[in-house]
């Protein structure tokens, strides 16, 4: 048995003028019309990124007015310069500890090169968030910081109380001032009998 099947209708013609072909002149037309609407739309590109780029630059402006407030008040509470004191006494004790469950002494059982070279990172990834001016980033990365070089004070048999008399000792004297001072001993120590440096 067939089966009868049903014409479909043909498709939908297009009006005569879509049918008729574009002359010269026309085509002349359409690519000055296209080129006219690219332009409009590069200006308007060029616009859109020119005022997103202003107000970028305000707002970075505000920021840096921001951070010219003066610093925000310690969060922690009892915060202060002797945690640093406290976390020399915790690094030194931690020295004996399983390097398995102590961070602190598994980065001194790997020896002065290694813990010199993490401080080293920390100090590096420091710079990048004070160059990029990212202040919460900068606030950890200082942590960071200044937890390795307790490491490496405990590391090279320093202790704190000897750097804190070192920076009061420094304390009310110019900064280039002591440094011409320890330009000139420097030769004198290294037995080169004079205090030009080679």
């Amino acid at each position: 048995m067939g089966k009868s099947v049903k014409k479909r209708p043909s498709a939908v013609v297009a009006p005569e003028s879509a049918l008729a072909m574009p002359t010269p002149a026309g085509r002349k037309a359409d690519k000055k019309d296209a080129r006219k609407a690219e332009t409009r739309k590069a200006e308007t590109k060029k616009a859109a990124t020119k005022q997103a780029a202003t107000k970028k630059a305000a707002g970075k402006k505000i920021a840096r007015k921001k951070s010219a407030a003066p610093p925000a008040p310690p969060q922690g509470v009892g915060a202060s310069p002797a945690v640093l004191d406290r976390l020399w006494a915790l690094v030194q004790d931690r020295r004996g500890a399983d390097p398995a469950i102590s961070h602190s002494a598994r980065l001194l059982s790997r020896g002065t090169a290694k813990v010199a070279q993490k401080f080293g990172e920390e100090a590096v990834e420091c710079l990048i968030e004070a160059v990029s001016r990212n202040r919460d980033a900068l606030v950890a990365e200082s942590a960071d910081v200044l937890y390795h070089l307790i490491v490496m004070w405990v590391d090279g048999g320093v202790r704190a109380d000897e750097v804190w008399a070192e920076l009061q000792r420094r304390e009310g004297v110019s900064g280039v001032a002591e440094k011409a001072s320890r330009a000139r001993s420097l030769p004198l120590e290294l037995g080169l009998g004079t205090t030009k440096i080679p």
